[in-house]
């Protein structure tokens, strides 16, 4: 579902803070992420604190596969579209801001290229901040601290999942083929680094990847148990006739802005080759679940993947062959008028491969395994200490503070060690702004400019209570590329009040 260039469809990433109260092992931490939520500024978050989600439309029991699990057989975490009561903000930036099994959550808004999608999600992290900010200024409330990770070392793994529109049209049987060997390599250059070895860390050493021990099976439903590498929920927020949601829940938050680009990129020309029945190599690999753990825990990058069609080959390689495969889909299909997105993708993706062969290290400042990795050799090599040591888990979990004047990724960034893609003043637009290419324009400026009248919203709605009418007024938004400013900018600029907005709108329906 590409909207000008291969990597271009509407896409985004929704990311779960892990949180902590230092001193206070046993924090409700359905409250301190409520404190968190609740504390977010800005007046017209302000405004708009009386917007509720809205459930109505949420389909999360359907499975792309054609059926819908019963709510008797489903797990509780499942039931997403209950309204349970818990903080949730709806903000001018498009984004959703809400507590979820146990956690913060930052729903990014949705974008139409790798690039705004990162953006926006960077974004997450000042807004995470700031909420911080505001909590810990409330008088009896206890020093909260958030870290964009995967896991508490403890057990326990909490999300950040990336989502891609895609073509009703694709057989989902397609996508498990091709893109399941991809997800299993992926971890070379979009995995953020992990001490210890299990699910609750406790063999020692290094791995690529947060989340991959947490994976389980290879297709089904489930988020938070039984975790698989291939997502079912057929939940797309948007028109089902035309359009499926690829729901992604194997990849790592990344604090690296290239990782993150690079993630959401590649992800997307594999789905594009993938929707065009380009790929017709199988590059299935055996015991996909096992070999995803393999992956992740040779940070030597050496370990061999066996195919079904009996080669055998490094997810390094495996990973070019995507990459050589999209560079002729790219060639094939768009020629000299490739858009620069795709180009910067596909460039990018051969820099970082060819760099992981000769050295990892020499992406160091590029990559958060391996910038992570050389922190720790260098606390291992300076305190001569073994990957078993409590303190290598700590700087671990530093990498990830939110907090500048903690947070070890935080800096090395401020000290130019980690390449940036985007300036300070693009991401505090961001934090306050929505994308203007998509409907999240529309559900943004409505929060800022109509915030009192805003009853609810969702992915594929605005809800409003005009004075005077009867009855909400539901505005659908089922066409994620319509909404825009090109298409909106004019008319809310014009209307003065929600009721101005929603007469026009109505008019003649």
């Amino acid at each position: 579902m590409t909207t000008e260039g291969a990597v271009r469809r509407i896409m985004g990433i929704e990311t779960e803070y892990g949180i902590s109260v230092p001193g206070q092992p046993g924090a409700n931490a359905m409250l301190t992420s409520s404190q968190i939520v609740n504390s977010y500024p800005t007046a017209a978050a302000a405004r708009a604190r009386r917007a509720r989600w809205d459930f109505e439309e949420e389909t999360p029991l359907r499975d792309a596969r054609g059926f819908d699990v019963t709510r008797d057989a489903a797990d509780a975490s499942q039931l997403t579209d209950e309204d349970l009561g818990l903080a949730n903000v709806i903000l001018t930036n498009g984004a959703r801001l809400y507590v979820d099994h146990a956690h913060p959550e930052y729903s990014a808004p949705e974008c139409t290229n790798p690039r705004d999608a990162a953006l926006w999600d960077k974004a997450g992290e000042h807004v995470m901040l700031e909420a911080l900010h505001r909590a810990a200024q409330i008088p009896g409330t206890a020093p909260i601290v958030l870290y964009k990770n995967n896991t508490d070392n403890k057990g326990a793994s909490y999300g950040c999942h990336e989502n891609y529109l895609m073509r009703r049209s694709t057989p989902f049987a397609d996508i498990v083929k091709h893109v399941t060997p991809f997800f299993v390599s992926r971890p070379v250059f979009a995995g953020a680094g992990r001490v210890g070895i299990g699910q609750e860390g406790g063999q020692a050493g290094f791995q690529l990847s947060q989340r991959a021990d947490f994976f389980e099976v290879e297709v089904g439903l489930e988020t938070t148990l039984k975790r698989p590498i291939i997502n079912t929920r057929d939940e797309p927020h948007a028109d089902a006739e035309k359009y499926r949601r690829l729901h992604v829940i194997v990849g790592d938050a990344n604090m690296s802005e290239l990782a993150t680009y690079l993630k959401l990129g590649t992800t997307s020309l594999v789905l594009a080759m993938v929707e065009d029945g380009w790929l017709r190599e199988d590059l299935s690999v055996v015991q996909p679940v096992a070999a995803l753990h393999d992956v992740s825990h040779d940070h030597g990058l050496g370990h061999l993947l066996t195919l079904h069609d009996g080669r055998r080959m490094t997810a390094l390689q495996l990973q070019n062959e995507y990459h050589e495969q999209a560079r002729k889909y790219v060639e094939d299909r768009y020629g000299s008028d490739v858009d620069q997105d795709t180009t910067d993708v596909l460039d990018e993706w051969e820099s970082v491969l060819d760099r992981l062969a000769q050295d990892p290290m020499l992406l160091r400042e590029e990559l958060d395994w391996v910038a992570k990795l050389a922190l720790l050799e260098g606390y291992r090599s300076r305190d001569d200490i073994d990957w078993d040591h409590p303190r290598l888990q700590l700087v671990d979990l530093q990498y990830t503070d939110i907090r500048p004047e903690k947070g070890l990724y935080a800096r090395l960034a401020s000290r130019d060690k980690m390449r940036r893609l985007f300036t300070d003043d693009e991401v505090a637009r961001a934090v306050v702004r929505p994308p203007e290419d998509t409907r999240a324009y529309f559900r943004g400026r409505c929060l800022a400019q109509y915030g009192e009248q805003v009853a609810a919203a969702s992915w594929d709605s605005v809800i409003f209570d005009i004075p005077g009418r009867d009855s909400l007024q539901r505005v659908p938004m089922l066409e994620p590329l319509r909404g825009t400013h090109a298409h909106v900018g004019e008319l809310l600029d014009r209307c003065k009040t929600a009721g101005e907005l929603v007469a026009v709108l109505t008019e003649g329906a």
